[in-house]
């Protein structure tokens, strides 16, 4: 590992800088504390960047439009695209350290998904620009000699990325693949909570051999901070964002100003739906992951549950069992499998959300509270798993998104009428149904209001499939050629014969 970056090690703390047209760099002097929510430790500083040094980002990215970069083809792209994906995974040790440091997520789910589904984004939009076709069609012309309509794709140019904190190289790259596989350059601008593998993708690019300036990082906050600066830069020509709806809203507001396209993948309530007649177990164990997988901080996450009337006492039961059995342990140990919040911060949020269902009379199957951890994890930013039943449907814990390992579940006699309470929430990202009747499963899910509807499942992704939520949950879709639409214009070009 280079310099720029020393090896990431909960005893070293490490100094982040910004990386821009293939150099790590500092700016002004200004720096935060990156802290291990794990532990509540300092494990590093970080470079923040005032509105010259966004600049100097997307100037050099505009620059490398300009250079040999605007001038590849898709198969010199996607080559690169493959270094870049193989470059990750000759550093995994490097890259899981960092991630889990940032995060305190588990390992075992960092080192079986974070890290591979970030380095597959670069093979799977490798090969998606390689198949990607455009329309074509005759067209009759007086003369009778006719001509000839066709489009082609051009990249869209310098792409704003505006990362979050839960899946911080995953959804980072999910959006950064698709951009330069189109061509384009991007800024990327992480969480200020999960910096370090951003920073160390730059190495990464650079010895995959993508010129400078096509891929830049900038770190800092949202408000007077390098979030507002990049989304207000009028030398930007698309916004991408993941993270919560109101941020999403001031980004919008931003990219009015020039007319700006955005692609957002926003905030959920998301439920389950299950019937009395689904596999029990199969329906605990995957309501289990949605529930509680990374602490709860997965925008797919299920924090509502309809369960049949039939099947509700037994399956609140059950997952209160399986809820109880999570271990919170070091998160470099590999039989733990529930890690802390992201930050303080957000714990109180999620604690704040907890007191007022206790206000409200639920009843607390499970959890509640904060652990009692032992030094150095009794610093860190964990809660108990959480279980509520008996709140109306008007409660702000069944509507508003805590993010957090909890949920509440509810009891139903009619489908329709379930349906109708999933779908009266102002989010639609993502539900799960339950069932093992087939006609009653296609049914429920085409009457469900969401981007991604699971039967029997859940987090099962095909990548080349529409990624994306319905109402406040967001703008646009991601996936496959779905992405390509977003990062490239198409051009017509009509031909007389």
């Amino acid at each position: 590992m280079s310099s720029a970056i020393s090896p990431v090690a909960a005893d070293r703390p490490v100094h982040l800088k910004h990386f821009i047209d293939g150099k790590f760099v500092s700016a002004n002097g200004r720096s935060f504390e990156n802290r291990n929510p794990a532990t509540g430790q300092v494990i590093g500083t970080v470079d923040e960047a005032d509105a010259a040094t966004v600049d100097a980002a997307v100037q050099a990215a505009r620059r490398a439009m300009k250079g040999p970069w605007g001038k590849t083809t898709e198969q010199e792209r996607a080559a690169i695209l493959r270094k870049v994906a193989d470059g990750i995974m000759r550093r995994f040790d490097d890259f899981l350290q960092a991630e889990v440091l940032d995060t305190g997520k588990p390992v075992s789910l960092a080192s079986h998904i974070d890290i591979p589904r970030g380095a597959a984004n670069f093979n799977i939009f490798a090969d998606q620009v390689l198949t990607l076709s455009t329309e074509t069609f005759r067209m009759a012309t007086p003369d009778g000699r006719g001509a000839l309509n066709y489009a082609i794709r051009v990249p869209r140019g310098v792409i704003g990325v505006v990362c979050p904190w839960n899946l911080p190289l995953l959804l980072m790259t999910w959006k950064v693949a698709p951009a330069l596989a189109c061509g384009n350059a991007v800024v990327v601008k992480p969480s200020e909570e999960t910096p370090t593998t951003a920073t160390l993708l730059g190495e990464v690019m650079n010895e995959a051999g993508v010129p400078p300036g096509v891929y830049n990082v900038v770190h800092g906050f949202g408000p007077d901070s390098a979030g507002e600066f990049l989304t207000r830069h009028p030398g930007v020509n698309g916004i991408t964002f993941t993270g919560e709806t109101r941020t999403g809203e001031a980004i919008m507001k931003a990219a009015a100003e020039g007319v700006r396209p955005v692609s957002f993948e926003l905030g959920g309530k998301n439920a389950a739906v299950v019937f009395a007649d689904c596999d029990l177990d199969a329906a605990i164990e995957g309501t289990m992951r949605s529930v509680f997988a990374n602490c709860g901080q997965v925008c797919l996450g299920t924090e509502r549950i309809y369960v049949e009337r039939p099947v509700f006492d037994a399956f609140v039961s059950r997952l209160k069992a399986a809820a109880e059995k999570l271990q919170i342990r070091d998160p470099f140990d590999k039989a733990g499998t529930l890690g802390p919040l992201i930050s303080e911060e957000h714990r109180r949020k999620v604690l704040s959300y907890y007191e007022r269902a206790r206000e409200e009379g639920a009843t607390i199957v499970t959890g509640g509270g904060v652990p009692d951890l032992p030094a150095p994890l009794s610093g860190g930013a964990y809660v108990q798993p959480t279980i509520w039943t008996g709140l109306p449907e008007d409660s702000a814990v069944v509507r508003e998104e805590i993010f957090g390992p909890c949920c509440h579940i509810a009891p139903f006699d009619d489908e329709d009428a379930v349906i109708e309470r999933v779908n009266d929430s102002p989010y639609g990202l993502a539900t799960a149904i339950w069932t093992q009747n087939l006609a009653r499963a296609h049914r429920v899910a085409a009457g469900i209001e969401v981007g991604i509807c699971w039967v029997n499942s859940w987090f099962l992704r095909d990548l080349r499939t529409p990624f994306g939520g319905s109402k406040q949950s967001g703008i646009g879709r991601e996936g496959g050629v779905h992405s390509m639409e977003f990062y490239t214009e198409l051009r017509n070009v009509c031909v007389k014969l």
